[in-house]
């Protein structure tokens, strides 16, 4: 750190003698650059040097530096932003959902089985199918599914299906028989198995239940584990995201991340959140042995955050709320991990300096992430923590002041609430609603809201988030004005979520999240000004390039 400080420095006070010292890089000249840095938002003239960001200001100014070996390119009067981070993410999820069958925009049950059964025929007798996607809410009848009409369809092959959220899955008869579940099969605490005439198993398992089947399907390959993290982080890039949060990776794909990136083929920025390690783990994590790491393989990987459960999800009615569902009066949700569990593992993070992230969609599990966090903030006094609660979907509005008062950041993604917004209020009612996606509520409490997908869940596209943080519309532009258009960001404002926010989420913003002097040389250009077109436009824009450290990672055909 006191390196980059003096590296700073020079930059600030001398940028002809910087560049003096060293005169190959980049040069960007002729650009709409939005720096994200408060004290040059922005620029026409970006260089570039060993990766980082060297200078940034006017075309003249450039100039007046001198260089002779420097690359230069003329943006022409392109766009150039900081690059994006997608502050919640899966990045193993994505790359494995891009080799399973897709179900995400299936308009019926029927469409969903046709989809999976095209898929069997390249797959051979007995093998297990996998997939995800499919979300009844799109479906005319609402309900979850039932297994029977997916077994007849495939009576040999094993299948289970992840809902969109990943919060429930669907098996068939077949997946039910290996896996060993029966009607005496019980609900494990935090999870629910949905049942049919006598008690058995419909096929649909909720939160902590997904395990009960997911465990007999067949471990991916080390290899198979390689080539679905390369086809991510490539996705990724052609989309503008030079960096993630990765929420909940096991020490095994940290492991594949690690054998990538010393092999110089990792090229994204993952902060990594560790999956929670359980009360009563079986083995230990040697990543959580080894304690926080920041910055390896020159900045492709940080290990130094938990990812932990608080409850379910709003669409599989597992969110926890403070009282039942509007439109499923008997149920109000699960408490996936006790109170105790959280409370434990935030003390442990702050004696530690792990960071704890603890999902929270509903008001119940929202309260219960925060109350844990007090209690540990109590035991163990510590200003700069930074714990976040990811989603913080549907808050109580006496909560909504508690996150600025503990310090907690509510990691948020704009593109869940116009996926949500056709039937959240049927969930919750008219009264909780007020309380739901309440990003300027909370920002008016004086946090930051690093935004993201929670990919692949929605699509990996952060202008998707972008556009619905300031318009609160879905990509068709509807509703007209917005869905409760008094919680909309700024442009500014959902700018910084998907680059300074995200860094300061993440411990990272002296060397990420604006383009900066000594910053990492991470940059977007786009072939329209997105803080300036019609709204109606953003979602037009085109990703012309993505550089990481300076280095090209992606280029449109």
């Amino acid at each position: 750190m006191r390196h980059l400080s003096t590296y700073l420095s020079i930059v600030a006070l001398a940028p002809s003698l910087l560049w003096a010292q060293n005169d190959a890089g980049l040069i960007l000249t002729n650009g709409r650059i939005y720096t994200v840095d408060n004290t040059r938002p922005m620029v026409s003239a970006l260089a570039v040097r060993g990766g980082r960001v060297a200078f940034a200001g006017s075309d003249a100014e450039m100039r007046a530096l001198g260089w002779r070996d420097a690359r230069v390119i003329d943006l022409a009067g392109r766009t150039v932003i900081p690059g994006m981070v997608d502050a919640h993410a899966h990045l193993l999820g994505l790359g494995t959902s891009l080799r399973t069958v897709n179900l995400a925009g299936s308009k019926s049950y029927d469409e969903a089985i046709a989809r999976v059964v095209a898929w069997a025929k390249n797959v051979g007798p007995g093998e297990w199918i996998t997939g995800r996607g499919w979300d009844q809410n799109l479906w005319a009848e609402k309900e979850f599914p039932t297994h029977e009409a997916l077994s007849r369809a495939l009576p040999r092959n094993p299948v289970v299906l992840s809902r969109i959220d990943g919060h429930a899955v669907l098996a068939n008869a077949r997946a039910m028989e290996l896996a060993g579940v029966t009607a005496a099969t019980k609900d494990p605490s935090g999870g629910r198995i949905m049942r049919g005439a006598g008690g058995a198993p419909s096929g649909v398992f909720v939160d902590n239940a997904e395990d009960l089947v997911s465990r007999a399907i067949p471990s991916a390959s080390r290899a198979q584990t390689r080539a679905a993290v390369l086809a991510a982080i490539t996705e990724c890039n052609r989309w503008g995201l030079v960096g993630i949060h990765d929420a909940g990776a096991s020490a095994s794909t940290v492991t594949v991340y690690e054998e990538l990136a010393k092999a110089g083929d990792f090229n994204l920025r993952n902060y990594v959140m560790l999956s929670d390690p359980g009360e009563a783990p079986a083995r230990p994590n040697p990543y959580l042995q080894r304690g926080p790491r920041s910055g390896l393989y020159d900045g492709r990987i940080w290990v130094r955050a938990i990812k932990l459960y608080a409850d379910g999800a709003l669409g599989s009615r597992g969110a926890a709320l403070l009282t039942p569902y509007s439109d499923e009066p008997a149920n109000s949700g699960l408490l996936v991990s006790s109170a105790e569990h959280i409370r434990k593992m935030a003390e442990m993070g702050l004696r530690r300096g792990f960071q704890i992230n603890v999902h929270a969609i509903g008001d119940r599990g929202n309260r219960a992430a925060l109350d844990a966090f007090e209690s540990a903030l109590r035991a163990v006094p510590r200003a700069d923590h930074r714990f976040r609660v990811e989603h913080a979907q549907v808050i109580s509005e006496q909560d909504i002041p508690r996150f600025a008062r503990l310090g907690v950041i509510p990691s948020m993604q704009g593109s869940h609430q116009t996926s949500d917004m056709r039937w959240a209020e049927q969930r919750v009612g008219p009264v909780r609603i007020r309380g739901a996606y309440a990003w300027r509520a909370l920002l008016n409490t004086g946090v930051i809201i690093p935004n993201g997908s929670d990919f692949p869940v929605e699509e990996v596209n952060p202008l998707l988030s972008f556009h619905a943080a300031i318009t609160r519309q879905d990509p068709s532009n509807w509703p007209a004005g917005g869905w409760y258009p008094e919680q909309r960001m700024t442009r500014q404002e959902a700018l910084q979520s998907l680059t300074i926010w995200p860094a300061q989420a993440a411990f990272q913003e002296s060397v990420m999240g604006s383009l900066a002097a000594g910053k990492y040389a991470d940059f977007v250009v786009l072939d329209r000004d997105i803080m300036q077109v019609p709204e109606t436009e953003i979602l037009s824009a085109r990703v012309i390039a993505t550089y990481l450290g300076g280095r090209k990672v992606y280029e449109a055909k």
